[in-house]
C-alpha cells in the first residue's frame, strides 16, 4: 500500500466514496505523495514518453506555426508564449530554436509555463536558461495581453467525472472501499443537465466523461484569444464527443490498474476536443486534426529528410522510426489530435485551413 492509498482509504472511511475528479487530483497533485509532486515522469526511466521527446520536429514545426500566427495578427509586441504542462522543457526548446530567426519574435515574447511540478521547473530552468522563464500556477495567472500558447499532453491529466446511463438518468463513477481496499462504484442514478444533450446520442449503459477544469481553461482561453488575439495550440489523445470509460493509468510504460498504487502511477482519460471547441467560444477554433496530418502539412517529410542527410547507420534508424512513431497511424499519427483556437476575425494557424 502506497503512503497516498493509506490518506485515501482513512478519508473515505471517514467521508464517504469519493468521485473519479477527486481521485485523479489527489493522485497526481497531491502536496506531498502526488505522482507529479516528487517525480519526472518522463523517458526511458520514467512511465511514458511524449511526442517532444521522440524527435526535435515536433516543436519546431509546432513552433514555426504559432509563430506564422503571430505575424499573420500583426506581430504584436509584447505578447505572452505559453506552454501548459511544459515536461522537461524539450518541446519549448525546439520551438525557441526554430524561431530565432523570425523578426522580432524571440525580442517580442514574455516566456511563460504553466507547470506544479517542483522537479519538472527545475529541469525547465536548466533547459530554457538565457530566456528568462516565469512560472505559474494556474492558467489564470498568465499576464494580460496577446496570448500564443501550445499544451501538448496536458489536457489528458486534468481530473474527469465520468458517467453511466440508466434510462434517463445518470450514474456517477465513485471511488469507495470493499474489504478494505480502494474501489469503484456507481451512485444511484439521477438526471443531470450537464449531460441532458447526451440523451440523444447514447444509450442504456453508456459511459461518458467531462473534464470541468478541461472546459474552465478552455473557456478562459477562448475569451482571452477572442479579445486580445493569440492562438492556443492544444495537442493530446483521445476526440469527441466523449463515448466511453477511458480512465486509465500508465506505469513503466504499460497500462497498470489506477487503484493499485495511489500517487505512483500517471492517470489520464482521452480528451473531448468536441467539448473544448464548444467552451472556447466566442473565439474560433480549427479541427481537430490528426497530429500526422498537421504535421505532414507544416512540412515533416522535407524537415526529416533534411535531418536525415547527415545521419548514418543506428540514427538514421532511430530518425525514421521517430518520424513514423509520430505520424504513422498505427502509431500516434490518428490517436493524437490537435486543436487550434484563434480569433474569429483571424485565419487560422497553418496546417489547420
Amino acid at each position: 500500500m502506497t503512503p497516498l492509498a493509506d490518506l485515501l482509504i482513512r478519508r473515505i472511511a471517514q467521508n464517504g466514496p469519493m468521485t473519479l475528479a477527486d481521485y485523479m487530483a489527489e493522485c497526481l497533485m497531491h502536496p506531498e505523495h502526488g505522482y507529479y509532486t516528487g517525480r519526472d515522469p518522463l523517458g526511458l526511466a520514467g512511465d511514458f514518453t511524449t511526442a517532444p521527446e521522440i524527435s526535435q520536429m515536433f516543436g519546431e514545426l509546432l513552433g514555426l506555426c504559432l509563430a506564422q500566427s503571430w505575424l499573420d495578427q500583426g506581430a504584436p509586441a509584447p505578447f505572452c508564449l505559453a506552454e501548459l504542462g511544459p515536461g522537461r522543457g524539450t518541446l519549448m526548446a525546439d520551438l525557441l530554436r526554430a524561431t530565432r530567426a523570425v523578426p522580432g519574435f524571440h525580442a517580442a515574447m514574455r516566456l511563460c509555463l504553466v507547470e506544479g511540478s517542483p522537479v519538472l521547473r527545475t529541469a525547465q530552468a536548466g533547459r530554457l536558461a538565457g530566456h528568462d522563464p516565469r512560472w505559474f500556477d494556474r492558467v489564470e495567472d498568465l499576464p494580460d495581453g496577446p496570448l500564443f500558447l501550445i499544451a501538448n499532453e496536458f489536457f489528458d491529466a486534468l481530473p474527469i467525472r465520468q458517467f453511466t446511463r440508466r434510462g434517463n438518468g445518470w450514474s456517477e463513477t465513485v471511488i469507495g472501499l470493499h474489504d478494505g481496499a480502494l474501489r469503484r462504484g456507481l451512485t444511484p442514478p439521477a438526471p443531470l443537465a450537464t449531460l441532458t444533450a447526451r440523451l440523444a446520442d447514447t444509450v442504456e449503459g453508456d459511459v461518458v466523461e467531462i473534464c470541468p477544469a478541461g472546459a474552465a481553461i478552455a473557456a478562459g482561453l477562448g475569451a482571452r484569444i477572442a479579445d486580445r488575439g493569440g492562438v492556443a495550440l492544444i495537442v493530446d489523445y483521445g476526440a469527441g464527443p466523449s463515448l466511453g470509460d477511458t480512465f486509465q493509468a500508465l506505469s513503466g510504460h504499460a497500462p497498470t490498474d489506477p487503484l493499485a498504487e495511489p500517487g505512483r502511477a500517471d492517470l489520464t482519460a482521452h480528451v473531448d476536443f468536441r467539448a473544448l471547441a464548444e467552451a472556447a467560444r466566442p473565439a474560433a477554433s480549427a479541427g481537430p486534426m490528426p497530429q500526422g496530418l498537421l504535421l505532414a502539412r507544416l512540412g515533416i517529410g522535407p524537415r526529416a529528410a533534411r535531418l536525415a542527410e547527415n545521419l548514418t547507420d543506428g540514427p538514421l534508424a532511430a530518425h525514421h522510426a521517430a518520424t513514423h512513431r509520430l505520424t504513422h497511424d498505427a502509431e500516434m499519427g490518428t490517436l493524437f489530435k490537435a486543436l487550434a483556437i484563434h480569433p474569429s476575425e483571424c485565419k487560422p494557424p497553418p496546417g489547420f485551413d
